[in-house]
């Protein structure tokens, strides 16, 4: 698919060099392992399995591009994270071989998700990708929002259009004026789902972000945001895009969180129902694109009274 359906077309679906905009989807589910899963998908839309570690496999060459299926747990994964040691943290504690590291992912895996990571897709193709999580359906994926006490979660890693202070501040603001719909909207009213959603924002924050005359440079934003949201449990993460553009800033605050430096909005509020007969990627993603619309919208963003 390389044109968007009409009511998936976001008002800037270019970036400033005039390419195509991507977004990366990480999506979590139970069920089958890291091999099962990377093997139903290999089959089903292509490209070849490979492992990497016994529960971490990659989908080389899908239609997608490049695929990672992994248990989402670092310990078990002992050469991606030499320093770190079990029990004691960084740097400390026992670091497992490869074989117990395999023995201890196969141990936790019951309770533990497993994680799609996809390749940055184009964002017209983002419908396609509902063909990935029925295969992992099909092979036995399953989960309801929510494992044990955290949830089971989707991500997207949406690129913005542009990575200028106004286009960055436009996005934040859209994003705290539809957060607290989204948030109804993705727990479907249900204090357990409602319960392991990413925290909310603090109050006092939202209300000098709202403010007609908040738009700050990259610089300011970026403090104000460290200072009242030094974690990556929010909605709308903005750390990883933080960090992309002035690491040193945000080491400063944060020097030992776990941050990937990409420049992407990172949008973690969406929860996974891989085992819901029919459930699809695409009303997460139409609630993202109404912020991309609100986005665009200078005026509204502007108007008094929005706090």
């Amino acid at each position: 698919m390389d044109t968007f359906p009409d009511d998936l077309t976001p008002p800037l679906p270019f970036t400033q060099d005039g390419a195509p905009r991507r977004v990366g989807v990480e999506m979590e589910f139970l069920g089958p392992s890291a091999r099962q899963a990377a093997e139903a998908l290999a089959r089903d839309i292509g490209g070849t399995a490979d492992e990497e570690d016994a529960h971490a496999y990659k989908v080389r060459a899908s239609r997608f591009g490049d695929i990672s299926i992994d248990l989402d747990l670092r310990y078990v994964h002992p050469q991606r994270h030499p320093g770190l040691g079990y029990g004691l943290g960084r740097g400390r504690g026992v670091r497992l071989t490869p074989g117990g590291a395999a023995w201890f992912g196969t141990l936790v895996s019951p309770i533990v998700p497993r994680e799609m990571i996809t390749a940055p897709l184009p964002l017209a193709r983002l419908p396609e990708l509902d063909d990935a999580v029925e295969s992992l359906r099909r092979a036995g994926a399953r989960g309801q929002g929510r494992v044990f006490f955290d949830a089971l979660s989707m991500h997207f890693n949406v690129e913005p259009p542009r990575l200028d202070a106004e286009t960055v501040t436009s996005f934040l603001k859209a994003f705290l004026l539809l957060e607290g719909r989204f948030r109804r909207e993705v727990s479907r009213g249900e204090n357990r789902l409602a319960g392991v959603l990413p925290d909310a924002y603090p109050e006092a924050y939202m209300r000098r972000v709202l403010a007609p005359d908040y738009w700050p440079d990259l610089t300011t934003l970026a403090a104000d945001y460290l200072a009242a949201n030094p974690s990556r449990k929010r909605a709308l993460d903005l750390l990883p895009l933080f960090t992309f553009l002035d690491e040193a800033q945000v080491r400063a605050v944060l020097p030992r969180e776990k941050i990937g430096p990409r420049p992407v909005f990172h949008y973690r509020l969406p929860l996974a129902f891989p085992g819901e007969a029919g459930w699809s990627i695409l009303p997460d993603w139409r609630r993202w694109l109404a912020v991309e619309r609100l986005a665009a919208d200078r005026e509204t963003l502007t108007a008094p009274a929005r706090a």
